[in-house]
């Protein structure tokens, strides 16, 4: 079940062409998971949303579907799952057409696929100089697999 999900299972249609739709209730074990990762590590979700609005296509939508996308995205990052699963998406190929759309000039940071959530947390540890990779290059990194292999 995902972390965070658009109205009625927000499509990816309605994610690139807006308005978008209010979250639909989730169930209630995971409103009350959601509200206390929220609790715990909301500062997460003011930074993933910071850096997706840093991000944004002033084109794509209006300032406040902007916001209300990265909303979606930085409180999905809270999941356990693949961003894509977090977020209600059949594959990640819908996620990188969402990221694309909203937020074009990370997709052009992200020139080596890696998996979106841990590439939106490795642009928050850059930006504050903690290097928490193992290995100096992502090229000579034992969990490489991790960060860059299929996702299912």
């Amino acid at each position: 079940m995902p972390l965070a999900r658009g109205g009625a299972g927000l499509s990816m249609q309605a994610a690139l062409q807006g308005p978008i739709p209010i979250p639909a209730p989730l169930h209630p074990a995971l409103q009350e998971q959601v509200a206390q990762r929220r609790q715990q590590r909301d500062d997460e979700v003011v930074d993933v949303r910071a850096l997706l609005l840093e991000h944004a296509s002033p084109t794509a939508g209006t300032p406040q579907q902007r916001l209300a996308v990265a909303e979606w995205v930085a409180l999905a990052c809270l999941g356990d799952q693949h961003l894509w699963q977090d977020l209600g998406f059949e594959s990640r190929a819908e996620l990188s057409a969402l990221m694309a759309h909203w937020f074009p000039a990370l997709v052009a940071r992200n020139h080596a696929d890696m998996k979106w959530k841990k590439f939106l947390y490795k642009q928050l540890c850059e930006r504050e100089e903690l290097f928490i990779c193992k290995a100096p290059s992502c090229a000579v990194c034992s969990d490489r697999p991790v960060c860059f292999g299929p996702e299912t």
